[in-house]
């Protein structure tokens, strides 16, 4: 079986996120009885064994560790979160048991830390013990019953861009017909990376608030997102990958787990929409939001940053990746097909025959292609840009071999 593609790879990291169990362990052997498709369209399986491999690879080396090329800062210290604490002492608390009893006891914090140490849940170069403590003590990690005893994490990523979270609102009618807000705000600086009104929720729809995302606070490390249609689509998966972004889900009907984006949304309408508002189309309130976001929300000092999030997001700025603006670059949203090049060094594409820009007989290649409506269409070759096909013409390449019979 042929090395499955990065695509592939983040696409099963998104389904443990989702998948059933208690802990992270117990998820990823759920997803090891999944079935997932590449880009062709073929099935394939993986073991539980090689999904903690990648997850672990992600978890250490980004997106660049997804491969077998080691990454240039191999080694150095990464710190963990509260969250990676939680699911490291979900899955070592099963396995203490009292030996008098056979009941499963509450153990002390350092017996916890040892047995996550040497069971590779954790390492000790990424979390101290004195670390480790302290986390169990200020989020109360070593509840009896976590499930409802233990309050939820609140927490804040450390730098801008390091996870956004999404969501859609339902909005004000226009027309007889109910808008929807697709919101995206920073985890970090809580500032809204991107918010548009659209009439379809649909998949196009979010493609187009994440490339406004994109060009406009640049490109987040993680995007946090529930498990609506939209945000589980292949494209949007596909979208992810291709910029080195993992998408995350929310457990079912967990609404909470998003809390940013949510206490956003509460804002949206109790400042927002209670304005004497220009409904006549979806353009005007589009404009009229854009301005409240950037001039009120985004320049207004939050209570919990103490500072404006727009400051608050120019604090990291020089560790922010940006898009830069180009053709090349609008090639990351658009959708993709696989041909074969036939012998003639061309191929069949939405009823037209297209020549390959070099030599590609006899190969499999990707096409990227603006969704819907004709444009360029990209040909990709192992991930490696080749360039725009061009349309057959075929009296024009009989004109050349003539003119080199004549010259000759």
């Amino acid at each position: 079986m042929k090395r499955p593609s990065v695509y592939v790879k983040m696409k099963v990291l998104g389904a443990i996120e989702v998948a059933a169990g208690r802990t992270r362990h117990e998820r990823i052997h759920s997803v090891a009885a999944m079935t997932f498709l590449d880009e062709q369209g073929d099935q394939h399986q993986f073991t539980w064994r090689t999904i903690q491999t990648w997850y672990y690879r992600y978890k250490n080396h980004g997106v660049t560790g997804m491969d077998a090329s080691p990454r240039a800062d191999k080694g150095r210290t990464r710190k963990v979160t509260p969250e990676e604490v939680l699911e490291a002492i979900n899955t070592a608390l099963p396995h203490f048991v009292s030996a008098k009893t056979g009941h499963k006891r509450t153990p002390t914090k350092s017996a916890v830390y040892r047995f996550c140490i040497e069971k590779g849940l954790l390492h000790a170069s990424q979390i101290a013990l004195t670390t480790f403590c302290r986390f169990v003590r200020e989020y109360e990690l070593l509840k009896d019953d976590p499930g409802e005893n233990r309050r939820r994490l609140a927490f804040s990523m450390q730098y801008a861009n390091q996870l956004w979270q999404a969501d859609t609102m339902f909005g004000p009618h226009i027309g007889g017909r109910q808008a929807k807000l697709i919101a995206l705000i920073d985890d970090a600086s809580r500032v809204i990376c991107h918010g548009e009104f659209f009439f379809e929720e649909n998949t196009d729809s979010m493609i187009k608030a994440l490339r406004s995302a994109f060009y406009k606070r640049g490109l987040p490390e993680q995007l946090y997102v529930d498990n609506g249609s939209i945000y589980c689509s292949q494209e949007i998966t596909l979208i992810a990958a291709r910029v080195g972004c993992i998408l995350r889900h929310t457990a079912v009907r967990d609404a909470a787990a998003k809390g940013k984006v949510e206490r956003f949304f509460r804002r949206v309408r109790d400042q927002f929409l209670i304005r004497k508002l220009d409904l006549t189309s979806i353009e005007a309130l589009n404009k009229q939001f854009t301005h409240w976001v950037e001039h009120d929300y985004n320049a207004t000092v939050h209570t919990t940053l103490g500072m404006k999030p727009i400051d608050r997001f120019g604090v990291d700025l020089s560790r922010i990746r940006f898009l830069s603006p180009s053709e090349d670059t609008d090639e990351l949203f658009y959708a993709e097909a696989m041909r074969s090049v036939k012998k003639d060094n061309t191929f069949s594409f939405q009823g037209e025959r297209y020549e390959t820009p070099i030599d590609l007989r006899g190969k499999k290649v990707t096409l990227r292609h603006e969704r819907h409506h004709k444009g360029a269409v990209v040909v990709y070759e192992n991930d490696r840009r080749i360039g725009k096909a061009r349309l057959l013409d075929a009296v024009a390449n009989g004109m050349k071999r003539r003119t080199s019979a004549e010259e000759r």
